[in-house]
């Protein structure tokens, strides 16, 4: 097992288990782990792989390139990747603009929709 790759799995799993807890304390609050439970997880997978990135816009463009265009993933996993990283923005950076409840726990959602396909695809992350 990859080390970086099996710590940036814990990490996914512990940013999931924040953005559960903080849902009902403040939605702008849950998105933000939300985003980096998906990160986390796509870049464990990428790691295993051999690929790191250092920029938030490498690892999107990174699911999109090389997960949704090959067709390891389906459209929807690209699309919530990119949604989960427009509410971590607009709840951290939004000004006047918030995350709604709903769109809180459709984050949560789409991170585990995410995690489970990283499992998936890389089973030996949860060992």
């Amino acid at each position: 097992m990859n080390p970086y790759a099996a710590d940036l799995w814990k990490r996914a799993k512990e940013a999931m288990a924040v953005a559960e807890r903080d849902l009902t304390l403040s939605p702008d609050a849950a998105a933000s782990p939300a985003y980096y439970a998906a990160c986390y997880a796509v870049s464990a997978l990428f790691a295993l792989e051999g690929k790191t990135f250092t920029k938030h816009s490498a690892i999107e463009a990174a699911v999109h390139r090389d997960l949704v265009k090959t067709g390891r993933w389906a459209q929807a996993l690209g699309a919530d990747y990119s949604s989960l990283r427009d509410l971590r923005d607009t709840g951290d950076y939004g000004g006047k603009e918030h995350v709604s409840t709903e769109e809180a726990r459709e984050s949560i959602l789409a991170a585990k929709r995410i995690l489970a396909a990283v499992r998936e695809a890389a089973s030996e992350l949860e060992t």
